[in-house]
């Protein structure tokens, strides 16, 4: 494989980040300093490039079958490998065949590349990016991106993303070839997306200068204005960004005293975006003060609720029935529920017999108000709360 998957380095003004430093420029020099997260979503879609990536590798280059099968076996032992990730990846490699052979129609000279790096830099300073699948053939230029994800159905029609790549793509084969159209598509597998934008080439390189270069000029020195919106998703500043608190909090500035219809019809298309505002900033309170020690004057960190649980059911249940509690007393189609047990044997005598087999783990924390009556818990190094 070509490529570290795990270890690619991000342009400051990255691709993938193009509709919040389009939409809000000086947000990027705002976040500088704030490390990236990663999560299993992103870690198992990064597998699924890789998986495809050793797919198109023995399709379209080099690997033998003898290479790819050793390869693949050890994609199997990868935590993340599946079924079904594999045939959601397969669908990804027989939509690109199919693209393939549609460019093979066209002209029999097909020009196709895999996980490109990506010069972006005359359209924005200093980016770069990754082409998944790059297909040319008789003057028209495919690029196609993998997007794995289920949350959210990514389009590919004015994306930005897939423009700024379609740029560069163009940028690289240009040097060789004679390019008029071009072809942007996202497939997203899992929710069955399949999109496509096409642009003439000159569409697209106006869009690029007259749009993006000086937004991204803007955005790389810091300048132009906050603007809250879709895009704030995943901002690093999310939490607290003054610009979004003001444009969650903001109602119509009217002199009646109870909203209009259309004022509340305008307000419901804010809730979903006032919701996820809200757990934006609650979550990263308790972040704070979880792991940054810090303090919010009138609020504290307390125990959340937390369940008893048996920890091994079978030895609990061969205790109970060798002191004559017969089965179908404490079972059912599995052993019943520890509060239903204590009623059958009786609290005591159930604590006295299995209660090395009872566990209350520690409750999670949460954020609470000075008044509320649980304690505050302070930290140690020690502490093994699963803590957010």
């Amino acid at each position: 494989m070509k490529l570290d998957h795990t270890n690619r380095t991000h342009a400051k003004l990255s691709a993938s980040g193009a509709k919040q430093w389009l939409n809000c420029p000086p947000s990027i020099k705002a976040s500088e300093g704030i490390g990236d997260r990663t999560s299993k979503f992103a870690e198992e879609g990064t597998f699924a490039h890789e998986l495809s990536e050793l797919y198109f590798s023995n399709k379209y280059e080099d690997l033998s079958d003898f290479g790819f099968n050793k390869a693949f076996k050890a994609c199997q032992s990868n935590e993340y490998y599946s079924e079904e990730l594999r045939e959601y990846v397969e669908e990804y490699v027989d939509f690109v065949e199919e693209r393939y052979n549609d460019a093979l129609a066209r002209d029999s000279n097909v020009v196709t590349m895999f996980e490109t790096r990506l010069d972006l830099s005359s359209y924005v300073p200093e980016s770069f990016g990754t082409g998944d699948v790059i297909i040319f053939s008789g003057g028209v230029l495919e690029i196609i991106d993998l997007k794995y994800g289920k949350g959210v159905e990514v389009s590919a029609i004015e994306n930005p993303q897939l423009r700024l790549y379609g740029l560069g793509a163009y940028e690289l084969i240009s040097l060789l070839e004679d390019v008029h159209t071009i072809r942007m598509t996202i497939v997203q597998p899992r929710l069955d997306n399949f999109s496509t934008e096409e642009l003439s080439i000159d569409e697209l390189i106006t869009w690029g200068t007259d749009y993006v270069q000086p937004k991204a000029k803007l955005a790389f020195n810091g300048d132009g204005e906050f603007k809250a919106g879709e895009h704030c998703r995943f901002c690093k500043v999310r939490h607290t960004c003054r610009t979004r608190a003001m444009s969650m909090l903001d109602t119509p500035d009217t002199p009646a005293h109870l909203l209009s219809d259309s004022e509340i019809a305008e307000l419901l298309y804010k809730i979903p975006d006032i919701k996820k505002w809200a757990d934006d900033l609650e979550s990263y309170a308790l972040d704070q003060m979880v792991n940054n020690d810090k303090a919010y004057d009138g609020w504290k960190l307390v125990e959340g609720r937390s369940r008893r649980v048996m920890t091994d059911t079978n030895a609990i249940q061969n205790i109970l029935e060798k002191e004559g509690y017969e089965a179908e007393r404490i079972t059912k189609t599995e052993l019943l529920s520890l509060t239903a047990l204590e009623k059958q044997v009786g609290k005591k005598a159930f604590n006295d017999l299995v209660g090395a087999y009872i566990d209350k783990p520690r409750g999670k924390l949460t954020l609470a108000k000075e008044s509320d009556k649980r304690p505050a818990i302070k930290l140690s190094a020690e502490d093994d709360f699963d803590k957010i």
